[in-house]
């Protein structure tokens, strides 16, 4: 039995879609009215991080799991990472994140991140690291400001992200859940490409068959932007991420998907490509989808 937690996130239900079909598998989420029926072949149950007894039948005979925690204000990996090595599971593979190897990245989410590898690392279980870049499905925060004005707004129009393709790090993770690889590895995973958000929106552009203006924004602007949808010290986490950025620090690109899958890893060209109808008008989106 493999159980993903996660479940109705980017690369969780990725993950699990892939996993359905092929093996014994269980979804562990707090909502699972939100999953559907993308995964009717496997078992749903409902539990909670916060709520350890709720953790005890959700990892009943499972062998592997892939653990997927979202909240840098909560201690959510520790309880966890102890019920699955009290019920027996042999592998974990962690999501983590790419910046916990830059030693000049100390923001509370990397803190946050570093404190979680260390938790699998020294769980006494086998465990594999799965660090990815900045997600390319990150461009849909753009969605709504491109259908209603044409324009993308960020900070630091011109800094570099080797963003990498949500479908990319699923596939990497089904691989390491499926098979018998090396306990102990940490696998970095980027784009084939460092893109600028200029560079996205020219993509977009391009893509979508419509003119994009990029609006760059300020520190003020962008942390009042953050403030709407974050909590202060989030916030604050994501514009020293930002920075870190800006500074050069997320250019690298790197080979592991490439190596792990046989495969050049995705382009962001081809990610939009997949999901343009999320950009466009409602009606035009829904006969996208369509076809």
């Amino acid at each position: 039995m493999i159980l993903v937690t996660g479940a109705t996130g980017t690369i969780g239900s990725q993950v699990a879609r892939r996993l359905a079909a092929k093996h014994p598998l269980r979804l562990m989420t707090r909502h699972p009215e939100r999953l559907g029926d993308a995964c009717a072949d496997a078992e749903i149950i409902q539990a909670d991080y916060s709520d350890p007894p709720s953790l005890r039948p959700a990892l009943r005979g499972v062998r592997a799991v892939f653990l997927v925690t979202s909240n840098p204000l909560a201690d959510d990996d520790g309880p966890f990472v102890h019920a699955a090595r009290a019920a027996g599971v042999r592998h974990l593979v962690k999501l983590s994140a790419a910046a916990v190897a830059d030693e000049q990245a100390n923001d509370l989410i990397t803190s946050w991140q570093r404190r979680n590898e260390q938790i699998v690392r020294s769980s006494g279980l086998h465990w594999t690291l799965l660090r990815p870049r900045s997600f390319m499905s990150n461009a849909l925060s753009w969605a709504h400001s491109i259908r209603s004005k044409g324009v993308v707004r960020a900070l630091h129009g011109a800094s570099l992200n080797a963003c990498v393709d949500p479908r990319d790090v699923a596939d990497v993770a089904v691989r390491a859940l499926c098979d018998e690889e090396p306990s102990g590895l940490a696998h970095l995973l980027t784009g084939p490409a460092a893109l600028s958000p200029i560079t996205q929106t020219d993509a977009l552009s391009q893509i979508l068959g419509r003119p994009l203006t990029f609006e760059e924004l300020d520190v003020a602007q962008a942390r009042r932007q953050l403030r709407r949808q974050q909590p202060h010290a989030v916030a604050e986490a994501l514009l020293h991420s930002a920075q870190r950025q800006h500074a050069g620090a997320k250019r690298e690109v790197t080979h592991t998907v490439e190596k792990l899958l046989g495969r050049p890893a995705g382009s962001f060209q081809s990610w939009v490509s997949d999901h343009a109808y999320r950009f466009a008008d409602r009606d035009d989106a829904i006969a996208q989808s369509q076809h």
